[in-house]
């Protein structure tokens, strides 16, 4: 899996998948359940993940839209 963005934004992360699923690709966000143990504060960052084969073409939609500052640097 390939991490597209590390964010404590729901709403950031709600488009990011809508844009993904949109397109046809699959995305899994993690580190949601995390929620319960810090207490709903928003504190600890979710991950927008891709499968590898997926992740240029998942980077080259969220830049178009508008989330190219959001986006992980690639390592």
């Amino acid at each position: 899996m390939h991490e597209l963005i590390r964010a404590n934004d729901p709403v950031l992360m709600s488009y990011a998948q809508s844009l993904l699923k949109d397109a046809g690709i699959h995305c899994f966000v993690a580190d949601q359940a995390m929620s319960i143990l810090e207490g709903s504060l928003g504190m600890l960052p979710r991950r927008l993940l891709v499968d590898d084969d997926d992740a240029d073409q998942a980077r080259r939609i969220l830049t178009d839209a508008g989330l190219a500052d959001e986006l992980r640097i690639v390592k």
